[in-house]
């Protein structure tokens, strides 16, 4: 299983220069969890940026495969792997739910590169 981080889905869903790389894990949906906290990233950056039309399709899309909710086990891991490793909020939330469902993360934020649960993607 799958995950990618929201820095993967603005670069697909705005036809970044790693669209065609992410697109190859986007389209896998049986094999791919959504955080609810990228789900949030996503859908607030598009409408603020594309608008609400683009941010909603996006959302439906996203929606086809598992979302997986914050809830107080993963608030705990992802607060105690904030404290722990330095990590912003939402880098933390996406690591606990990676943990928690044996996912990789798909990423190209350089706060995660070097982990051995991320496939790293470069920004050119």
């Amino acid at each position: 299983m799958n995950i990618v981080d929201s820095c993967g889905w603005f670069e697909w869903f705005t036809n970044g220069g790693l669209a065609d790389q992410y697109k190859a894990y986007l389209v896998d949906q049986d094999n791919l969890l959504v955080p609810s906290i990228v789900l949030y990233e996503v859908y607030k950056v598009l409408k603020r940026e594309a608008g609400e039309e683009k941010a909603l399709l996006a959302a439906g899309y996203m929606k086809r495969s598992p979302v997986i909710a914050l809830d107080e086990t993963l608030s705990l891991a992802a607060a105690d792997m904030a404290l722990k490793e330095g990590l912003a909020m939402a880098d933390a939330i996406v690591l606990a739910t990676a943990q928690a469902n044996g996912c990789t993360i798909i990423t190209s934020d350089v706060d995660l590169k070097g982990r051995p649960d991320v496939n790293y993607l470069p920004k050119h």
